[in-house]
């Protein structure tokens, strides 16, 4: 149990660093294609989900490769504790701008490790609890996939929803 809290402790800073470095990359690399794969394209909600969720995943695929051994629920915690990142996100970005009438960037950055924060503490519950059924493991990696395979498709389709619309430009997407 001890060496899985200190991967899901590394695990928070990795995403939180680098989901933070994401907001940034699609511009420094001058709007290279991979980059907007997996950094933010414009100011959306959505756009800002790639953020927590793709360190996510890259590390929990580092982290497969080491403690896959340690817990049978690995992929059932993947996916609970990465879906709750845009879940938590949201919840929270549009409980306190309703509230408040506009975003606060303090706040919002905040949100996003508050967000990482439970998508870790998340994943180590259940990776140390009572181990789930095999089926529930094989749905854990089958929703990750389809969770990467969403942000690549509406990376480049996004649907005309507000959580998809930047604020700044009316814009969807940029591609």
């Amino acid at each position: 149990m001890k060496k899985i809290l200190i991967w899901e402790i590394t695990g928070f800073f990795f995403i939180a660093v680098s989901g933070n470095l994401l907001h940034f990359i699609y511009e420094w690399s001058g709007h290279h294609l991979l980059a907007g794969i997996m950094g933010a394209v414009n100011e959306s909600v959505w756009e800002h989900f790639k953020l927590g969720v793709w360190p996510a995943v890259l590390f929990a695929v580092t982290e497969f490769i080491f403690i896959k051994d340690l817990s049978k629920n690995f992929f059932g915690a993947k996916a609970v504790g990465i879906i709750s990142i845009p879940l938590s996100i949201s919840l929270i970005f549009y409980t306190y701008t309703s509230a408040l009438g506009t975003h606060i960037l303090i706040i919002d950055i905040a949100t996003f490790f508050l967000a990482v924060f439970i998508a870790q503490y998340l994943s180590y519950k259940i990776m140390v609890g009572r181990e789930l059924h095999r089926r529930i493991n094989l749905i854990g990696a089958v929703v990750l996939a389809l969770i990467a395979t969403a942000f690549i498709v509406f990376t480049f389709y996004p649907p005309h929803l507000p959580v998809f619309q930047d604020p700044l430009t009316g814009q969807y997407g940029k591609f």
